[in-house]
């Protein structure tokens, strides 16, 4: 009985250096907060200040130089655009002209009802998910 007792303590023993050894590497898995204590103290870390810097002047006015070119660029597509649907409209004779009017405004309509039923059926999709 007496060596029963022994191999129980020994094994009693191992399990509990096991325990101790696991808790400690439990202890040392977070490194983040153990590396910067100042977040755990203000809830966030003092070390993560934005650096502002300032391009060169000759990247700043290239830049402006090419948005102001971009925009001189859409203003003189959309006029082309324009122009060009005026000049088909001119060019068709007086019949073709009104069907083309006409079809217009078919289209018109015909997108109007199509966003119609689609805001109504976008607003059933809601309800049923709110």
């Amino acid at each position: 009985m007496d060596m029963k007792d022994f191999c129980f303590k020994k094994i009693v023993i191992f399990i509990f250096i096991l325990f101790c050894t696991f808790s400690f590497c439990e202890a040392q898995r977070y490194k983040r907060s153990i590396r910067n204590p100042e977040r755990e103290v203000f809830k966030k870390s003092l070390n993560n200040k934005t650096v502002k810097y300032r391009e060169s002047p000759s990247i700043v006015r290239a830049k402006k130089k090419q948005a102001a070119n971009e925009k001189k660029l859409d203003k003189e597509y959309e006029a082309y655009v324009k122009e060009s649907r005026k000049r088909s409209v001119e060019i068709q004779s007086p019949e073709v002209k009104a069907r083309m009017l006409e079809n217009r405004k078919e289209a018109d309509l015909k997108y109007k009802e199509k966003k119609k039923n689609r805001t109504e059926r976008s607003k059933k999709v809601a309800r049923k998910y709110k």
